[in-house]
């Protein structure tokens, strides 16, 4: 009964895999997979490269990387390439109406008269009455006041250019942002006409950014990189080198490692045990319990009651005997996973290049994002400006007849008109067009292909190096019969044959990932409206987008391995791999934590040695290194620090992927092998001596055996 129950679980995932004596590892004579899901994916790009051209052609991103003034003229460009600031008459009037993002974004909406500028005000300055009968020129001009519209001639009287709003009545003291001239925040305010000095304005202009003198922070960051930049490389240097002795020499010290680490869990949920049975004993002895406490929202206060920590001594006991029970009846699987992180450190050891592999990888991806971020740019800066009228006040006298936000010419600047500070503005860029008219889809498109081609470019990564592993594990004689440049032959193999394949992973991947986007947005738009039951539903539908989104990904992984061993399609690969690891389900899980652990470990002490290093040198903690070695005069010490842990992060996670894949491809190749042959002079194990003698099994072919080169 035992036996034919196993023989029914082996149907329901698929029978063994059945010996073939011409299969020498990863298939050679192979054609062209999902060749329609190929030509759809090149037609996607084709067209991705149209969007690119047509936002090139119609857009402009100089309104988003420049200021504009109120005539729609670009600030520092062209005739304004001396002026690269924009000076606000009344800035008030832009921290009252909307937020220092919508004043980046729309610039001249800012209902206020608007100049291009060689440089902002440094002292405050407002126009006494005295000087309202004299001219521009000797308010203004004579004492170097450049802060006028242009145009405005030197003769015309002060108070004629205030009613125009064509000079203006106040100056205070500004530093650049974003661009633009914003008042500091440690200014005294003068009294100003019209404008009272409350506490609502002193927010505002607090508000405006976070600091006003951000240029001198810029120029700060700038010359730190500039002093220890060589120091960051040696720091990444040294993370580098950590890394790959860490995975080289796990051939070496991956049993005892493991068995440390997995001691070291058990130490630390012991001392949890203990740590808690102490405070439920002194809690118990006072009495404190959850009746007393009752039902609150404060979580802080259940750390005073016996009972929770009760229920965290019970979770942490079940852990502790879960994890020891694993120890016990799953510790042949254990050594396995050992021996197959060695295999896998001999692997990396003998094909050094696909270490460096990520570094195309990590290029790919930057021509991908970069390629999305212009054409995005680009298409939201598309259409021509429009201009019309505009006054501060359209019921001044002499304002009646004109007709506001009819369109204008801005060469033609009506300074002389009856209506006081009647100008032509910039209003914004034309949506008519086809182009403008369907710039929303267009950006549809270009998430839509930039979701595509990131998912395209790492599975190209996985197969790749799936290819090259593979012909390792499947070389009857190592080093001998392993292929002369693994790497180049599986990464011309993978782009002649299997463009498709990726790609039909690539976009099962994207559409559940853009789903999750969608519903972050609506949650995000709905969040206030929501009442509870609503959240929750929205909270489940997320978690599952999540729990589906990783299943992809684990299935797609192992389906490119399948693919770049065999050559066969996505759907028949996906299906071969998700059978073959579910008829060894425990093996799976046993090798994914060992490994998930081991590598964590080896993060951790990559990242944490290069940051603890980098704090004791740029901090000048390390004394006696000589003045070569000495270390920098920083501004902000931290910032080389924070670049060397982040730097180190990304090289440790780039090369421990690679290892990463480098097991689950020796893994499956081991299941494989274990279904495909029997030992026999015929079939014998491609696995390592090691391997074969935790599973108690031998090969009966003699050691020189020919028949097995390829």
């Amino acid at each position: 009964m035992g036996g034919k129950q196993q023989d029914k679980d082996d149907e329901a995932y698929g029978k063994p895999v059945k010996y073939d004596p011409s299969f020498r590892g990863p298939i050679k004579n192979r054609s062209c997979t999902d060749v329609i899901c190929c030509i759809l994916f090149l037609l996607f790009i084709l067209g991705y490269i149209v969007v690119g051209i047509v936002a090139w052609l119609y857009g402009d991103p100089r309104q988003v990387l420049y200021p504009r003034n109120s005539t729609g003229a670009y600030c520092g460009m062209g005739e304004n390439k001396d002026k690269p600031y924009l000076l606000y008459f009344n800035i008030f009037s832009c921290i009252l109406s909307t937020n220092i993002i919508s004043v980046a974004e729309n610039g001249l909406q800012c209902p206020t008269p608007q100049v291009c500028v060689s440089s902002c005000p440094e002292a405050p300055w407002t126009v006494e009455k005295n000087q309202f009968s004299q001219t521009v020129g000797e308010v203004f001009y004579t004492k170097n006041r450049n802060f006028c519209l242009p145009g405005v001639p030197w003769n015309m009287m002060v108070i004629t250019s205030l009613q125009q709003e064509l000079c203006p009545s106040f100056l205070l003291p500004s530093a650049p942002a974003l661009g633009r001239c914003f008042p500091w925040t440690n200014v005294t305010l003068p009294a100003l006409p019209g404008i009272t000095n409350d506490t609502t304005i002193a927010q505002g202009i607090s508000g405006l950014i976070d600091s006003l003198n951000a240029r001198d922070i810029s120029v700060k960051i700038f010359e730190d990189f500039a002093q220890s930049w060589y120091w960051i490389l040696v720091a990444l240097g040294v993370a580098l080198v950590l890394s790959l002795l860490f995975i080289l020499l796990l051939r070496l010290v991956a049993g005892p490692l493991v068995l440390v680490l997995i001691l070291g869990v058990l130490g630390v949920l012991a001392y949890g045990i203990y740590y808690c049975w102490e405070e439920y004993r002194v809690l118990r002895d006072k009495g404190a319990s959850i009746s007393q406490l009752g039902f609150t929202t404060n979580l802080s206060a259940y750390r005073s009651v016996q009972e929770t920590w009760l229920a965290a001594l019970i979770v942490l006991a079940v852990l502790e005997a879960i994890l020891l029970l694993v120890l016990i009846f799953l510790r042949q699987r254990i050594r396995i996973a050992i021996a197959l992180l060695k295999e896998a450190s001999k692997a990396v050891g003998q094909m050094m290049s696909t270490m460096f592999y990520p570094l195309v990888t990590f290029v790919l991806l930057l021509i991908c994002i970069a390629y999305w971020a212009m054409t995005a740019l680009y298409l939201a800066t598309s259409g021509q400006p429009q201009y019309v009228l505009w006054a501060s006040n359209i019921s001044s006298p002499g304002c009646e007849k004109v007709a506001i936000n009819t369109s204008c010419d801005p060469m033609a600047q009506p300074v002389n008109s009856s209506c006081p500070g009647l100008m032509c503005v910039f209003q914004g860029y034309s949506s008519k067009g086809l182009v403008q008219r369907s710039v929303f889809n267009l950006q549809i498109y270009g998430v839509l292909g930039l979701f595509w081609t990131l998912n395209w470019v790492l599975a190209l990564g996985q197969c790749v190096l799936a290819g090259a592993f593979a012909s390792f594990y499947w070389a009857f004689h190592k080093p001998q019969d392993i292929p002369t440049f693994p790497l180049i032959s599986a990464f011309i193999r993978t782009l002649r044959y299997h463009t498709g394949s990726l790609a039909f992973g690539a976009l099962i991947l994207t559409l559940v990932q853009i789903a999750r986007v969608i519903l972050e947005y609506i949650d995000h738009k709905l969040r206030g409206v929501q009442n509870p039951v609503a959240r929750c539903i929205m909270c489940c539908f997320k978690c599952c987008l999540w729990c589906l989104e990783k299943f992809i990904k684990f299935l797609n992984r192992n389906a490119y391995i399948m693919i770049a061993i065999y050559g066969k399609n996505f759907c028949v690969s996906a299906k071969n791999a998700f059978t073959l690891l579910m008829r060894n389900i425990v093996r799976v899980v046993v090798l994914d934590k060992v490994t998930d652990l081991l590598l964590f470990f080896g993060k951790l002490l990559v990242v944490g040695g290069v940051g603890v290093l980098s704090f004791f040198f740029f901090s000048g903690r390390i004394q006696g290194l000589g003045r070569d070695f000495k270390s920098p005069h920083l501004n902000y010490y931290w910032l080389p620090i924070m670049t060397s842990i982040l730097g180190a992060y990304v090289i440790a996670s780039g090369f421990f992927s690679v290892f990463g894949m480098c097991v689950d491809t020796l893994f499956l190749c081991f299941l494989e092998d274990l279904e495909r042959n029997d030992g026999s002079l015929d079939r014998p194990y491609y696995m390592s001596k090691s391997l074969l003698k935790i599973l108690g099994k031998k090969n009966e072919a003699p050691p020189d055996n020919k028949r097995r080169k390829k």
